[in-house]
């Protein structure tokens, strides 16, 4: 057994979001096993850039409520206690309502060694985009 001490929270960098989002590493698996878990604490009307995942993600909504969008689907509303999984390659962004802050776990697996990035980033999500509700 080991336990590992907490990491100071991180500022979310400004190139893959928009507004106050802090993260904290909680897992980062050594192999062979590839897990990785987040907590992500988003501000109000913070959200991510769009983005995928090589081998997909899911969100676990722990607090408050959010909103998420698959490339070409509806923005859909989350609360705390919904989980949402994000296929392998699809292009979506998450992030806090307007007027509610929100936190989810990120899950997730890296690609494996020589596989490629675990995440791609593009742009960020216009304000037209978050507010097409």
């Amino acid at each position: 057994m080991e336990i590992l001490p907490k990491k100071p929270s991180a500022k979310g960098p400004a190139e893959r979001f928009t507004g106050d989002v802090w993260n904290d590493d909680v897992v980062a698996g050594r192999e062979p096993s590839r897990m990785r878990v987040n907590v992500v604490r988003f501000a109000p009307g913070a959200r991510t850039a769009w983005h995928s995942h090589a081998v997909g993600q899911t969100l676990h909504v722990t607090e408050g409520i959010g909103l998420v969008q698959s490339r070409g689907g509806e923005v859909v509303v989350v609360r705390a206690g919904d989980t949402v999984h994000t296929p392998p390659g699809e292009w979506h962004w998450h992030g806090a309502a307007p007027d509610h802050f929100m936190t989810h776990l990120s899950l997730r697996e890296g690609p494996g060694e020589g596989r490629g990035p675990e995440s791609e980033w593009a742009d960020h999500v216009t304000d037209d985009e978050y507010n097409a509700r």
